[in-house]
């Protein structure tokens, strides 16, 4: 077997696992899905805070398109 031909097959086992462990997870989950999350921290407080899109404050909410 070639270097080239082995790493491919390496290559393709690795994702294969990572994909199917996802999968399994998202089976295992209740309801089946993933939550949307997303939340930073401020580097010079280090306060956490949630989603944003870039709206001002006194805007009512960002739109989901």
């Amino acid at each position: 077997m070639t270097p080239g031909l082995k790493i491919l097959l390496i290559t393709i086992v690795l994702l294969a696992l990572a994909i199917s462990g996802i999968a399994i997870k998202m089976f295992l989950k209740k309801g089946g899905e993933f939550k949307k999350q997303c939340s930073s921290v401020d580097p010079e407080t280090g306060e956490r805070f949630g989603c944003t899109c870039g709206a001002a404050d006194d805007e009512e909410a960002c739109e989901n398109k």
